[in-house]
């Protein structure tokens, strides 16, 4: 499991970093936002199929079936010719990536006692460590030298390896089983809601051709349709922050809006605002991820001593701290050292509140509704990410790729989430 975590965290971190140096290649800017929005709509697709999927019949289907089209994406996006092909290679390697969070969710409810999912939860932020200290480097490097494709086709390797170790641990947890039926309805709202969000990021494309009225309709209609569905995706209560598991599911989406929003267009920030390398702008990732894993160690060594809410409500604390920072940076053009020493304060933030939003998930399930649940919050994280990068796009679009308001616009939505997110906190208390 350790292992997937790792070859995951790795594709996340080098893709945020290589992408500026691709979508200058293939002439990419208008679908440089669905290249990281579309993967995580299409996810939702392959959360529910794989929660339902895991609650039917064990993990194990869930798993292997999600390797397959996590690996496959990436052997199409390394082979790409054009930014088309690369992105639909992303989508079909978010539809694996995001069924196989959910079946891994599952696997460690079935097999850790619930005192151990804090230290889990832990160690899978811990398999982060090395990708989030060399990944984004070496993705700039790899970049600068043997080219961008090695990127994801070294990550195909690595996944044929990693499964090798795998299916041996598999084996006979199809005994797991629970039963049940598949739920129809929640795949067709799920594919409703990948739809949505697709045409949400591919609006950003029509505003050479649309008013930019037009296209921020457009953007914000969809996303309405996105949220709409999230009706029947998500515990009943969710979208209004009801007490206990709706409110956790909330949060996910909300703080994973605000960080993504942000940390996405960094590494883009810094390339073309001060002209740093792809490695040079990667350290940003790098320092988070350093910090997401460290942070999130601490909140599973104390967590018998720190609840869940404090926990939550500092991370949320550090993580508007950091966007301050790079607020600041954007609008009175700061050194970027300061941005790029100042985010590693949102990677912690992320260790200290997302390890406890997956427990007490589990902690409010069952064994017959622990793929569903585990599900919602997976897609509540997609959703959250997905349509705060849908909203960026439109802000490049209308307002100009790679200008300074842009990028301050964006900056300025991830706070505005991240606010919200801190003002229903003390609702996740069960």
């Amino acid at each position: 499991m350790l292992a997937m975590i790792l070859l995951s965290a790795f594709e996340a971190l080098a893709v945020t970093t290589v992408m500026p140096t691709i979508s200058a290649e293939f002439d990419g800017a208008s679908l440089y936002a669905l290249a990281f929005s579309g993967p995580l709509a299409v996810g939702v697709v392959g959360m529910v199929v794989a929660g339902n999927w895991s609650d039917r019949t064990g993990p194990r289907r869930p798993v292997f079936a999600s390797v397959i089209f996590f690996a496959g994406g990436l052997l199409v996006a390394g082979l790409a010719t054009n930014m088309e092909l690369l992105v639909l290679g992303r989508l079909v390697s978010g539809l694996g990536g995001g069924g196989l969070t959910v079946a891994l969710f599952v696997l460690v409810a079935r097999v850790f006692p619930e005192r151990l999912h804090p230290k889990v939860f832990a160690a899978f932020a811990a398999a982060w460590v090395i990708p989030s200290l060399v990944g984004p480097l070496v993705a700039g490097v790899v970049a600068e030298t043997v080219g961008w494709r090695w990127v994801f086709l070294g990550v195909v390797v690595l996944v044929i390896l990693a499964m090798g170790m795998v299916v041996p641990v598999m084996r006979g947890f199809e005994a797991v089983s629970t039963g049940g039926l598949w739920k129809l309805s929640r795949i067709v709202w799920s594919v409703v809601a990948a739809c949505a969000v697709l045409v949400a990021s591919l609006s950003g494309q029509l505003a050479d051709r649309l008013d930019g009225t037009v296209v921020w309709m457009l953007a914000v209609a969809a996303i309405v349709i996105a949220v709409v569905s999230l009706r029947t995706l998500l515990p009943p209560g969710a979208l209004l922050a009801r007490q206990g598991l709706p409110t956790v599911i909330l949060l996910r989406g909300l703080v994973s809006g605000a960080y993504f929003a942000a940390e996405t267009y960094l590494p883009y920030f810094f390339t073309s605002q001060y002209q740093l390398t792809p490695a040079l702008a990667g350290l940003a990732l790098s320092f988070a991820g350093l910090s997401w894993a460290g942070a999130s160690w601490l909140q599973g060594r104390y967590s018998e001593r720190i609840s869940d809410v404090a926990s939550i409500r500092a991370g949320i604390l550090l993580v508007l701290f950091a966007l301050a920072i790079v607020l600041a940076c954007s609008i009175f053009a700061l050194s970027p050292v300061l941005a790029i020493v100042g985010w590693l304060f949102a990677g912690a933030g992320m260790g200290a509140m997302y390890p406890r939003l997956s427990v007490a998930m589990l902690r409010l399930s069952s064994v017959t509704n622990q793929g569903f649940n585990s599900s919602a919050l997976a897609i509540s994280d997609s959703i959250g990410a997905a349509s705060s990068l849908a909203l960026t796009a439109a802000i490049f679009a209308t307002a100009g790729a790679a200008s300074g308001f842009s990028f301050t616009a964006c900056f300025l939505l991830a706070t505005a989430l991240a606010l919200v997110a801190l003002a229903v906190s003390g609702r996740a208390r069960s």
